[in-house]
């Protein structure tokens, strides 16, 4: 008896794992006049900080994408959310509270677009 409950156990316990782990992602995502961004954060519900940020962004024009990985950025005295923060090389990418997408090569700012969060409904399909 003691081994089948240390056998259900043992193969449930990660399936419940999973199932909570999953519970703990949460995404937005962000319509500027050129581009589609989905941001998705990767930590436990709650949190003000997370390291664990992805970005994926798609030209509304050419259909193409690119995935980062990045981080939020919070207020050093509040830790109030101020945006998030995702590089690529010399690029980094900032999204404020809100939604003002930056986009800098180095100290040069070289895109700035005005987002608007959206609803999964709305998402334009191409």
């Amino acid at each position: 008896m003691l081994v089948k409950k240390s056998l259900v156990i043992f193969i449930f316990l990660p399936i419940f794992t999973i199932i909570a782990h999953a519970s703990n992602v949460s995404a937005e995502t962000i319509e500027t006049a050129n581009f589609q961004i989905k941001i998705t954060r990767h930590c436990e519900e709650g949190n003000v900080s997370c390291g664990r940020v992805t970005y994926v962004g798609k030209n509304s024009t050419t259909g193409k994408s690119i995935r980062l990985n990045g981080k939020t950025i919070n207020s050093s005295y509040s830790y109030r959310f101020l945006g998030y923060e995702f590089r690529n090389g010399k690029y980094t990418y900032y999204i404020d509270n809100n939604n003002l997408l930056q986009v800098y090569r180095g100290r040069e700012l070289i895109l700035q677009e005005q987002g608007t969060a959206i609803t999964s409904g709305r998402l334009r399909q191409r």
